[in-house]
């Protein structure tokens, strides 16, 4: 992430006047990756899709144990960003309610009242999200597919951009619930944060206060800047090939004999959104394979089912590599 170029130095329309707020915006999302991995050590290729699920308007899912760093990192993008940010601690007695908010009556004036919950806001941390009932998750469904919710019967726009970065323990811990399959598809990514390497835990260790690193953080980018950002991001070109070469990928996991289920439609939008979000990261205004082929395990290995039952997360990822190796770049 370091030795990249700019949109400006990219492009071929480098001159035109309607890239200024780009680099502009662009600039401060490095100072913001910058920032990021002084909080969070020794996980820049975390980071990195992190900062791509933002430019791609996608949701994500950070995996692992207790204490790897998962809600400090997104309370993290949230100061640094100036995001409004809600967090909600699931658990298992959470209703869809304390999420989605309701009506309150007013005895003073004799009328109902709705109250939003902490899901209308930009960025919702939702911590341990299998801890809740398969009840209150599917209550994000809406929220993650089509940024609105529906309740009591009326529909309510949620703020833009909506981003929910959710945090999950390993399926076996105790009092924890499985995401269904329709969950795990309104992510785009679904990461393991994993240990930090010895180094950066003994820097952890040294820098030790008795605060959080998290409180010092100033916002360096404002939301209408991350705006700024998605709506170029929709913009980089994606040549058929390219995107012949996701649906070569996604029909290879229909195919494949180890795979109940393959990859949907919506996988292969999801993979084309992460691409592109990837190139803008990386300051190009178009997709190259490289693009598809780094992020193919992130996006897609959530959406495949083994024919094992008993199938850990680290199978079907394992799966998704292997066709992404066997499978034709296009030239």
């Amino acid at each position: 992430m370091s030795n990249i170029a700019s949109p400006a130095t990219a492009s071929s329309d480098s001159a035109a006047s309607p890239l200024e707020p780009v680099e502009a915006a662009w600039q401060q999302l490095q100072q913001v990756a910058t920032e990021l991995r002084t909080v969070i050590r020794g996980k820049d290729d975390v980071i990195e899709f992190v900062l791509i699920s933002l430019l791609a308007e996608g949701s994500i899912l950070l995996e692992d144990v207790p204490g790897v760093g998962k809600t400090t990192l997104a309370k993290s993008v949230a100061r640094l960003i100036d995001l409004d940010y809600q967090r909600i601690q699931c658990t298992p007695d959470l209703l869809p309610g304390d999420i989605l908010g309701g009506s309150i009556y007013r005895p003073a004036v004799g009328e109902f009242e709705f109250r939003p919950g902490p899901v209308f806001c930009n960025l919702l941390v939702a911590d341990e999200i299998n801890r809740a009932s398969p009840r209150t998750q599917s209550a994000l469904l809406e929220a993650m597919a089509e940024t609105q919710v529906t309740i009591e019967g009326k529909r309510h726009d949620l703020k833009h951009p909506f981003i929910v970065i959710a945090t999950q323990n390993p399926a076996g811990f105790e009092g924890t619930f499985p995401l269904p399959e329709s969950q795990l598809d309104r992510f785009l990514f679904r990461l393991k944060m994993d240990y930090p390497d010895p180094e950066s835990e003994v820097d952890l260790l040294i820098d030790q206060s008795d605060h959080e690193a998290v409180q010092d953080l100033e916002p360096i980018m404002h939301v209408d800047a991350l705006e700024i950002l998605q709506r170029w991001v929709r913009e980089i070109r994606v040549d058929r090939k390219i995107a012949s070469y996701i649906v070569a990928l996604a029909t290879a996991t229909r195919r494949d004999g180890r795979l109940r289920v393959g990859c949907s439609p919506r996988g292969c939008k999801m993979l084309l959104r992460a691409a592109q979000g990837r190139a803008g990261l990386l300051g190009r205004d178009f997709v190259l394979p490289d693009d598809v082929q780094h992020l193919a395990v992130a996006t897609l290995g959530h959406r495949v089912s083994s024919r094992h039952a008993s199938s850990a997360m680290d199978e079907n990822r394992q799966t998704i590599e292997s066709i992404v190796k066997q499978t034709d770049i296009p030239l």
